[in-house]
Order: structure tokens, then sequence, then C-alpha cells
């Protein structure tokens, strides 16, 4: 099902000025991408500013600091301008924890689907 949503965006508010873009290719599975799949998950707002993004394209830290051993996980998420390791279940979880993110900042920024 996620790869049926690849090259699909949606306007998500009735200004425009908000709408998520879905980007999903198989590939060969790998250990940073075991699922078979590439993906990102994005929330754009005025001005296409990412706003949110889930996906694996590039590493990040797990574990931080300087008494934390440090791994490099490839599915995570994007929140602003924090980075975050996400645990990727399935698609199902993925296009759910998604959207409630979604629904979460644009609650924030006031603006009414």
């Amino acid at each position: 099902m996620l790869l049926d949503l690849d090259g699909e965006v949606l306007v998500i508010d009735p200004a425009g000025e908000h709408w998520v873009r879905f980007r999903v290719k198989r590939v060969p599975p790998t250990p940073e991408k075991p699922q078979g799949f590439y993906y990102a998950l994005t929330l754009h707002g005025p001005g296409g500013t990412r706003l949110v993004g889930f996906d694996n394209a590039h590493p990040v830290r797990s574990v931080a600091g300087p008494a934390g051993r440090r791994t490099l996980a490839h599915d995570h998420r994007h929140r602003h301008r924090t980075i975050r390791p996400y645990e990727y279940r399935d698609a199902a979880q993925l296009l759910a924890d998604f959207w409630t993110e979604v629904e979460a900042v644009l609650e924030e920024r006031g603006v009414t689907l």
C-alpha cells in the first residue's frame, strides 16, 4: 500500500499553504533498508518549508551524548529542525505515525482542516 502512494502530493488545508508528499521506491533489502524500500513522507508549509518528515534516506545517531553508545539508524523522523530515530514496524504504522505528527504540527500552527 505504501508503494501505491509514490509521487502523490496532497494539499491538506483550505488555504492551500500546507501539503504532504509521498516518495516511495522499491530497493533491494539491505541492513539499512530491510523493508526493501526507500521512503520519504513529508509535510510542507508556506514556501515549501519541510515541517515534518519520516524517511530512511540517511543515517542518524540513535544514542547521543559522551557516555552513550553511538549507533546509526536509517529510519528516522524530522520535526522542524529536530531529527530523531524512528522505529519502523510496518507500512500501516508508519502512515499512522506520520498522520499523527502532521495533525499535531498543524494544530500547533493553528491550521484547521
